[in-house]
């Protein structure tokens, strides 16, 4: 992924009309660019379309957010990787705060994860960050390594070395608040002198970027933070227009 790397999570939001609505809208408004990444994260069943209607734009990437770590069987209204490849999916959101905290993901689970996601061809953008009381108590570091050597865990180092990490505290999701420049920078430095010890220099062709409450207003000053490669937004990726000026900044 070229950086700056601009990620977009739709979450529950756009069924398939309203994903190629916006989309439209869109490409109209930011022209082809090769100076950065774009991705997409739309609702599963909103992929297949959204792939489509990126289709003379090669340099918009196209995930899933969430997929299961079978690869095939009886887990009603679950994805595999491969069904999400099949889909037009490029790349796979693992371990997104509101998957570990409303729906009980573990460590173990991001782990099995990544590996199903690789071996299904995808590329996977790992989520990582410690809850309010974590921060307060000043184990942030501790709880984001915890949380990346488990996720990494089964990768091999070539697949490790293709992979994207977001770092997302979960106080700022959704809040308003967000982590200052400084903050990101200091987790985003422990994250990468982590994946230095796993995979040496290509760890810093490793994309890490910062999410919560990222805006047009904020998202300049976190660019401009040392070790921050892009970011992962959700809210302020709603609107097309509002969307449009953070691609471009």
């Amino acid at each position: 992924m070229k950086t700056p790397v601009f990620a977009a999570n739709w979450k529950m939001h756009f069924g398939p009309q309203e994903a190629r609505a916006y989309l439209h809208e869109f490409i109209g408004i930011v022209p082809p660019r090769d100076d950065r990444s774009m991705i997409f994260f739309p609702p599963a069943i909103a992929l297949a379309v959204s792939g489509y209607a990126l289709r003379d734009r090669p340099e918009i990437h196209v995930g899933v957010q969430n997929i299961h770590w079978e690869e095939k069987g009886a887990f009603t209204g679950e994805n595999s990787a491969q069904m999400a490849r099949d889909g037009g999916a490029q790349i796979a959101l693992v371990g997104h705060s509101e998957r570990r905290q409303l729906f009980g993901e573990t460590d173990e689970i991001t782990a099995k994860k990544c590996a199903a996601a690789y071996k299904a061809g995808l590329t996977v953008m790992l989520c990582v960050g410690e809850r309010l009381e974590e921060r307060e108590r000043h184990t942030t570091q501790a709880v984001v390594l915890r949380q990346l050597k488990a996720g990494i865990g089964r990768l091999d180092p070539a697949q490790l070395a293709s992979i994207a990490i977001a770092y997302e505290p979960v106080w700022a999701i959704g809040t308003g608040r967000h982590a200052t420049p400084e903050d990101a920078t200091g987790v985003h430095t422990a994250i990468r002198r982590a994946l230095r010890e796993s995979i040496g220099p290509k760890a810093d062709d490793v994309p890490i970027l910062y999410g919560g409450s990222v805006n047009a207003e904020n998202v300049a000053s976190l660019l401009a933070a040392p070790e921050v490669d892009g970011v992962l937004v959700g809210g302020a990726s709603l609107d097309p227009h509002v969307w449009g000026k953070i691609v471009q900044t």
